[in-house]
């Protein structure tokens, strides 16, 4: 499930970047939220195939790092002018519900005790 968000969230950027008005700003600022926002669902894809509760840690903050990014890129692009920000707001929204669902993840990961199989104790 929440892969298929983080591809949706990808897919919706994509359309909305090659929407976007032919202007140097907008395209500086597309290029990024493209680059941030596809990169949260792969890098969730790459955490899902972690080795260790570090590794999915690792990964999955690069994950929040991404989703954070995409953020800041879409309230430039709403501060800016350059695209409405009722227009924006449900692509915030979902990026915001992964952000928060991302930094609960970490936090349980975190939590939880440290186990090493190869350990006795």
């Amino acid at each position: 499930m929440f892969k298929k968000r983080t591809r949706n969230v990808a897919l919706r950027v994509i359309k909305l970047v090659d929407a976007l008005p032919n202007s140097r700003a907008a395209d500086v600022i597309g290029r990024q939220l493209l680059r941030s926002a596809t990169s949260i669902g792969a890098n969730y894809r790459a955490a899902c195939r972690s080795r260790s509760a570090a590794d999915m840690v690792s990964r999955l903050s690069i994950t929040e790092e991404d989703a954070d990014k995409a953020l800041y890129w879409l309230e430039l692009l709403a501060q800016s002018n350059t695209v409405a920000s009722p227009r924006l707001e449900p692509l915030r929204k979902e990026i915001g519900e992964i952000v928060a669902m991302t930094v609960t993840s970490i936090k349980t990961l975190r939590a939880r005790p440290i186990q090493n199989p190869k350990s006795k104790i």
